[in-house]
Order: structure tokens, then sequence, then C-alpha cells
């Protein structure tokens, strides 16, 4: 790849396809067939923000509205091959930017409790630590050992 910066664009559904793309390259994090199908569907119903890397495909972050001013990000998700390039910090300014301009204030993510360690998971913590997220409630049992994550 050529391109050193993704191209985003914002799809308003219909972005399923590529959820499942990069999903199959994350078994780490979604190798449950039934929580890979719900992050599809919340991104084939949901807008969702998709970069680009010389035409292809490299990554996306779904959004849930839950009120006129507080969104969520459902799942995100960034091929391994591009680790530390930019791109999921790059999905998630796009996407702050986009909710801004509705008039949406509050962004959160759930994501899997500090107090179930996982190294995985950690980096995604410090991601969104590192990107102006904070802890306000730890919710160790919101989902069970077989599904750290849905995106239903």
């Amino acid at each position: 790849m050529t391109e050193l910066w993704p191209r985003l664009r914002i799809e308003p559904s219909g972005a399923g396809r590529v959820c499942r793309q990069v999903l199959a390259e994350l078994p780490e994090w979604f190798g449950i067939e039934e929580a890979v199908e719900d992050c599809v569907a919340a991104a084939d119903r949901s807008p969702t923000v998709v970069a680009s890397l010389d035409g292809e495909d490299v990554g996306f972050l779904t959004l849930a509205r839950h009120s006129p001013q507080a969104a969520e990000v459902q799942v995100m998700g960034v091929l391994p091959a591009l680790p530390r390039r930019g791109i999921g910090r790059a999905l998630l300014l796009e996407a702050q930017a986009w909710l801004q301009q509705s008039g949406v204030e509050y962004l959160q993510v759930k994501t899997l409790s500090s107090g179930r360690p996982d190294a995985g998971y950690e980096k995604t913590r410090a991601f969104y630590l590192a990107n102006g997220f904070r802890v306000l409630e730890e919710l160790p049992t919101l989902w069970g050992p077989r599904t750290p994550r849905s995106c239903s």
C-alpha cells in the first residue's frame, strides 16, 4: 500500500460487508460467530465510518445513537497488518466530527472490564484512554466469559 493516511467515508447504513471482512482478521477479539453476526447486522443498519488505503477497506467504526446528545462506538476494527498507523484514531476523529455536526455531545464505548485481565483488551482500553475517553463505570459482569462484547 502506498497511501500513508486513510481515506474516510461515512456509510449511513450497509457497511456489514466491511465489518465482516475486518472482523474475520481479528479472531482473538471477534472469534465468536454469533457476536460477529450481531456486529455485521449493526454495521448494516447503523452509521459506519470506513477507512480505505489504496482503494481497499482496512478499518471501520460503527456508531449507535442513543439520544439527541449521546452516541456509542458499537464496534471498531482495523486490519491487524496495519498496526499503529493512525487508522483507529482517524476513524474516531471522523466519527466525533460527524456526530458533533448533528449535536452529539457525548460519545461512549463499552469494552471488557479491567477486572477481567486480557492482553488484547488492555490494548483496547489503552487506545480509548489515549484518545480522551475516561472510565465512568465498571460493569465486570456485563458480558459472559464467552461473549466479552456484543453489538446488539
